[in-house]
């Protein structure tokens, strides 16, 4: 027999459909990369900010600005940063064809020292 569902059946779980957000958050890149060999850091680390908003956002769809990706790569392949501050905005996608209803927007916060600040939700322009 198949195992039964433990989902009570007149509750239905929340989705993340209804919801357009923006937050700030701290990524530590270097748990994630740290032992990597040098010549795969800097592409890991943008599949690793990747699978972050996905879990973060709940949405398939990814996208990362240009700028972002130039922030990881400033320091060379190997010179990736430790810790990464990055707004995720969580957006309706438009197009009619979409397999997905909404997208995440990864964007680089320019700030000094990003240790130590906690995740903010903030009014996206």
């Amino acid at each position: 027999m198949a195992p039964k569902s433990k989902k009570p059946a007149g509750k239905q779980t929340r989705s993340a459909i209804a919801d357009v957000v923006a937050r700030e958050y701290t990524i530590h890149l270097h748990k994630r990369i740290f032992g990597l060999q040098f010549k795969k850091r800097a592409p890991r680390a943008i599949k690793e900010i990747r699978s972050f908003a996905q879990k973060a956002m709940g949405t398939r769809d990814v996208r990362l600005d240009p700028q972002l990706n130039k922030k990881v790569w400033e320091n060379g392949v190997k010179g990736v940063p430790f810790r990464l501050r990055v707004r995720i905005s969580r957006k309706r996608n438009d197009e009619e064809d979409a397999k997905e209803k909404l997208y995440s927007y990864v964007q680089a916060v320019n700030v000094k020292n990003p240790k130590g600040l906690q995740t903010v939700v903030v009014e996206d322009a």
